[in-house]
């Protein structure tokens, strides 16, 4: 979670050169303009790159400006036009080098040029005399199967059909795998996968990204990132069942997303971005029951540091909350008591990410940091005390490291839903440059400046 940096050319100590805004989690994708300025990409890191933002900084001024909200790797062209992703389509708007501001509307300049959701790169460069050169294609990601891992790491298919799945987590009843499912070219929405029957029903529907699904104790609802209200994305919930409408939880300009419910259903935790203090986990209390309607409450603070404190999961119990921590340099597993949050308990010994419960009220699960094994601290409580005994391994799994859950552990306590790419495969073939000559001429013709 960081901003740019810069480095002398000579070499030297790099420093920090942009600093990032309300939501932001990363700044990427760099472009020195004539005159010194920065072109870059602003992500929240809570939804897609295609609600990600262009902008400029000016390190003579100190000043930042947002020159399109809705895009990626932008890049300037001489001609005097930003071009950016969308969609996979390739967008062009004028831009006045000397105000470092958009001169212009906006307007498709190419369609199908191949973009990657997972870092926001997309396949397309030009030469200084107006020359493009562009991959044709849909979007891409890494695509996953989804597979069983077993206490011995055998794995078997669970789903044999490859596609951008994510952030995997099984109902309370073990039926059903609610997750991330990206198509081509599109923002990701919730899916329900009941695994018995090979079934997937799409949840969500709107055309802006939803992600992180979160099951509710009683399996009723799932919570989720949505950014259909525009901005960094907030917290919505929709019926398991796909009945009734999505309905807003959070509503706020940070980015927010859900990490999980505590067992009385009464209060979900959740991470929400902030610039000063990067990731910090919060409560959104809840009012009400199933009969009578649910009511959000007021979300307070439950635990914010200068460190990014990630993916909360309370206990069976629901007196600990475990989640993430970079507060020694990389992720390591933590406990906290819930509600007081007064004192911790670190778990992992060699780094650790998305921490999961076993519902026996023995294990506490996490995926390494290097290798991407299952690993597993058995503990006990005493009194008010937290006694985790020395992390072993449960299971080699080698899983990828990424910032999203890729593993879900199943009710039952005794197996995973585990998210594999065993061929290293691309969502399609790639075998093909397309070549624009006089493209600078065109973007005049398609994208003039205001004026002229």
């Amino acid at each position: 979670r960081q901003g740019l940096f810069r480095v002398d050319a000579a070499g030297g100590t790099p420093e920090p050169f942009t600093q990032l805004d309300r939501g932001e989690v990363t700044h990427r994708w760099p472009q020195v303009l004539p005159g010194g300025a920065v072109l870059f990409t602003a992500h929240n890191g809570g939804q897609g790159f295609d609600n990600a933002t262009i902008a400029v900084y000016s390190p003579q001024t100190g000043k930042r400006q947002t020159l399109v909200q809705g895009g990626s790797y932008g890049r300037y062209l001489a001609s005097g036009h930003i071009l950016y992703m969308h969609e996979g389509t390739l967008f062009a708007v004028p831009f006045d080098l000397k105000r470092l501001a958009v001169s212009g509307k906006a307007v498709p300049a190419v369609e199908g040029v191949i973009t990657d959701g997972d870092t926001g790169t997309a396949q397309y460069s030009f030469s200084e005399a107006g020359t493009l050169l562009y991959v044709a294609g849909h979007s891409i990601g890494t695509v996953y199967e989804m597979q069983w891992l077993e206490h011995d790491g055998k794995t078997t298919s669970l789903r044999s059909a490859l596609a951008t799945y994510n952030a995997p987590q099984f109902s309370p009843d073990g039926t059903r795998l609610a997750l991330q499912f990206s198509e081509a070219a599109k923002a990701p929405d919730i899916y329900v996968y009941e695994w018995k029957r090979d079934t997937m029903t799409r949840l969500t529907f709107a055309p802006e990204s939803d992600n992180n699904p979160v099951w509710t104790p009683d399996g009723r609802w799932i919570a989720y990132n949505s950014s259909r209200a525009g901005g960094n994305g907030n917290i919505y919930w929709s019926h398991s069942d796909g009945t009734g409408e999505a309905q807003r939880l959070t509503e706020s300009e940070q980015s927010q997303s859900p990490g999980g419910w505590h067992p009385s259903g009464k209060f979900l935790a959740f991470i929400q971005a902030d610039a000063k203090t990067a990731l910090d986990i919060w409560i959104l209390p809840m009012e009400g029951d199933e009969k009578s309607g649910w009511k959000p409450g007021k979300p307070y603070v439950f635990l914010n540091s200068p460190f990014a404190e990630m993916w909360p999961s309370f206990s069976p119990d629901g007196r600990w909350l475990a989640y993430s921590s970079n507060e020694t340099g990389r992720n390591e597993v933590y406990v906290r008591p819930f509600p007081s949050g007064a004192g911790k308990w670190q778990i992992s010994n060699d780094g650790g990410q998305h921490a999961t419960w076993s519902r026996n009220g023995k294990e506490l699960f996490f995926r390494g940091n290097v290798a991407g094994e299952i690993m597993v601290a058995d503990y006990k409580v005493t009194a008010d005390s937290f006694q985790a005994d020395k992390p072993r391994l449960w299971a080699k799994a080698e899983l990828e490291i990424q910032y999203q859950r890729n593993f879900a552990l199943h009710p039952d306590g005794k197996r995973f839903a585990i998210l594999k790419n065993p061929l290293n495969q691309a969502a399609e073939k790639i075998d093909k440059v397309v070549r624009v000559e006089n493209f600078f001429d065109e973007l005049h013709r398609i994208a003039p400046s205001e004026g002229k």
